[in-house]
């Protein structure tokens, strides 16, 4: 296993190696938020430009909060959690302030009740954050046990907040009390074996997700080309290996998203440059991973970063970076298979993680060097995606999370 700077700096396929330097168009402009739909419990301890938070409209044409992450560590980067709304009818963005307090926030995840939001600090020292949405407080930070984590989300019990080290090829686990608040780790699970992938230095874990059945918690380690299967201890927050699914060495396994219908999920093969659609038991845990498939972007350099699938199981769409495309899939065999529709232009530079908005309506493309936020409309019946209007300009953007 590698040590946790020399994985993130050494590694021939390591988090900020594969981007270059990072691009320095992107705009200073400061981003707004929207606050949940909790009454403020006190003055809030990091100020933000919006100034006071206000309840958000659930309406299917109001205003709706957008959290935004950057890499604060980065030339041209931002200075904490973009804060912002967006009109869920047009998809305009209107950006009112930052976040600050909270350091390289490069991924972000919401807690079940709408609550509390959670960033990676994605430092050689890792951390994970909480931060109550209604006042926009930092209710702390906790140890990950490793190095560079890139990665978080919220076990859908709410108890328990898990997330990723790429550095050092780790999974954490802490505890969530009441207020939102991260406890004293609970675990942390390392992957010696099997042995790192071509031009690897070690295990990278990208991503760690919970199952829709609830039932267990999978890791994808882009350094091992393997996704790990956990059971978690609603107790004790404890791991326990259940069962392992390896992809063909070179892969460099990403993310993983489920199909709704929870049989089926869509693995992005980071360094390989392909897709792969993988059986679910949810009995066992066990992946099952089939054959590679195109990103539709087969011509130059290509890095496929994350899948969206739509909640009624119907479309995929998969992040493509260096084509600087959003590739489009139809649906079909009850999630089995993935056929590939066309490619979108992106409008913007390396879209290193995409979203669709709750009512699926909408999809947003964080763009990593060109600093921007790009918000497409969803054909419902096609598939077929158009452009909302100029992306939004966010400094250094790795993560858009609509709510």
């Amino acid at each position: 296993m590698g040590s946790g700077g020399q994985g993130v700096r050494g590694a021939g396929w390591s988090r900020r190696g594969v981007v270059g330097a990072l691009g320095g168009a992107a705009a200073s402009v400061a981003l707004a938020a929207c606050a949940a739909e909790r009454e403020s419990d006190g003055p809030a301890a990091a100020r933000t430009a919006a100034g006071p938070s206000r309840r958000a409209d659930r309406s299917a044409s109001g205003p709706r909060p957008l959290y935004l992450g950057t890499y604060t560590s980065a030339p041209g980067g931002g200075s904490g959690i973009g804060l912002a709304v967006y009109d869920a009818g047009t998809g305009r963005i209107t950006g009112q302030g930052t976040l600050t307090g909270v350091p390289d926030p490069s991924y972000l995840a919401v807690h079940p009740d709408g609550r509390t939001l959670y960033a990676v600090d994605e430092r050689e020292d890792g951390a994970v954050s909480a931060v109550h949405l209604a006042d926009r407080r930092v209710l702390g930070s906790r140890s990950t046990g490793g190095a560079a984590p890139c990665h978080l989300s919220v076990h859908p019990s709410g108890r328990w907040l898990l997330s990723a080290n790429y550095g050092s090829g780790s999974v954490a686990v802490h505890p969530i009390d009441a207020s939102g608040a991260l406890g004293e780790r609970a675990d942390l699970v390392t992957h010696t074996s099997p042995a790192p992938g071509p031009g690897q230095q070690g295990p990278h874990a990208h991503q760690v997700v919970t199952s829709p059945d609830g039932g267990h918690v999978l890791a994808v380690d882009l350094g091992t080309d393997t996704v790990y299967t956990y059971r978690l201890d609603p107790r004790t927050g404890q791991l326990t290996e259940v069962a392992r699914a390896a992809t063909r060495p070179g892969t460099g396994p990403r993310h993983l998203t489920f199909h709704p219908g929870g049989r089926h999920a869509y693995l992005a093969g980071e360094v390989g440059n392909t897709v792969t659609v993988c059986g679910y038991d949810p009995e066992s845990g066990r992946l099952t991973v089939g054959a590679p498939q195109s990103t539709g972007a087969e011509s130059g350099t290509n890095y496929p970063a994350q899948f969206a699938v739509t909640s009624d199981g119907r479309f995929a769409f998969l992040a493509n970076r260096g084509h600087n495309s959003v590739a489009r899939y139809a649906v079909e065999a009850a999630g089995a298979r993935l056929r590939l529709l066309g490619t979108t232009d992106v409008e913007g530079d390396f879209p290193r993680q995409i979203a669709l908005s709750p009512d699926g309506r909408l999809l947003f493309a964080a763009n990593q060097k060109s600093g921007t936020v790009s918000v497409f409309h969803v054909d419902a019946r096609t598939g077929d995606l158009s452009l909302a209007g100029d992306p939004f300009p966010s400094p250094v953007a790795v993560c858009a999370l609509p709510l």
